[in-house]
């Protein structure tokens, strides 16, 4: 059974969930490309929201690939 991940996800959650290194997930959301917010000066991500982006991901993908086409 797979385990759900906790609802405020931790840097390491989420490159482990997205398969890339924490360094990414710093970047993207200091950059504001990924959705996340600060507690005690730690960043935080909540699953729907990571889940949302991906959405956004995917969709931006696609339309360039139609675009291109």
């Amino acid at each position: 059974m797979v385990e759900q991940p906790p609802s405020a996800m931790t840097v390491r959650d989420v490159a482990e969930f997205l398969a890339v290194d924490e360094k990414t997930i710093y970047r993207l959301a200091q950059q504001g490309k990924l959705p996340g917010f600060k507690v005690a000066g730690t960043w935080r991500f909540q699953m729907h929201d990571i889940q949302r982006w991906i959405d956004e991901q995917k969709r931006r993908t696609h339309s360039k690939e139609r675009a291109t086409v």
